[in-house]
């Protein structure tokens, strides 16, 4: 059955593959991009929307039900990413990551939902990361926004009981995208007493990206969600190493997993 599906971030990384991937099935995809009128493709419906301005929020689900009477996946995929230490990252820069990924996210989801509780089914997708998981070193903002909406999703899995809207995560580890070029960074600076460290676990992120995995398997996994009655709460997708190392932050001392992302990061 072909489903009405509305992706954020759309325009690039891994929103623009799930977005073209579940067009080829056969879904009707409406995506969204701060500029629409840019996006060049025939089988995706763009519509603008920028997170980090509520009225474009709400202009958004009023465009969407200008055009259709339902909608039944919402995912949320739009975010950026951020590198620096915690102490030197500036506060419009946090800010922003927050706003991105976390805030509009949940003033997104807020907008559509009493339309959403008005149908006979629903599904909502939060992308989320297993950075998320897990306190990274220079990735502090990213992981502690990622973190706070896994627990959103969490929180909205229990209030939505009564009503017919299925909520999950998933959270993608390292994959092949252009995410690195648009990450908010904080400029290396060899009078930081962070430099040395910085340089070496900023070169990392950016080799683990560039040798990540084909992003085409997260869409693909999408895939299978959106066909499932009932989903899971969560939905890691990655190398076996990173989702094992969700289990490992769990059964691991915390003194251990430290140890063994030190090792990782050469700290």
């Amino acid at each position: 059955m072909a489903l009405r599906i509305l992706i954020t971030g759309a325009s690039s990384g891994i929103g623009k593959i799930t977005a073209e991937h579940l067009a080829k099935l056969g879904h009707k995809i409406y995506g969204t991009s701060r500029n629409p009128n840019k996006q060049k493709s025939d089988r995706i419906h763009f519509l603008a929307l920028d997170l980090m301005d509520e009225d474009s929020i709400k202009q958004l689900v009023g465009s969407y039900f200008d055009k259709e009477d339902r909608l039944d996946v919402l995912i949320n995929n739009a975010g950026i990413g951020i590198s620096g230490s915690a102490e030197e990252s500036e506060s419009h820069q946090f800010k922003k990551v927050f706003q991105t990924n976390y805030f509009g996210v949940c003033e997104l989801i807020n907008a559509f939902l009493p339309h959403l509780r008005d149908q006979d089914q629903a599904k909502i997708i939060n992308i989320s990361s297993i950075a998320g998981y897990m306190g990274l070193p220079f990735r502090a903002h990213y992981s502690a926004a990622k973190s706070a909406l896994i627990r959103l999703t969490e929180s909205y899995r229990l209030e939505l009981k009564p009503f017919p809207v299925q909520i999950c995560h998933l959270a993608p580890g390292d994959f092949a995208t252009n995410i690195a070029d648009g990450r908010e960074k904080v400029a290396l600076d060899r009078s930081s007493p962070y430099f040395k460290n910085y340089k070496h676990s900023l070169d990392l992120m950016d080799a683990d990206v560039d040798k990540g995995e084909d992003p085409i398997l997260v869409a693909q996994q999408i895939e299978k969600i959106i066909s499932r009655k009932k989903l899971a709460a969560s939905y890691p997708v990655g190398s076996f190493l990173q989702k094992f190392a969700i289990r490992l932050k769990h059964v691991l001392p915390t003194s251990w997993f430290e140890a063994m992302l030190s090792n990782h990061y050469k700290l």
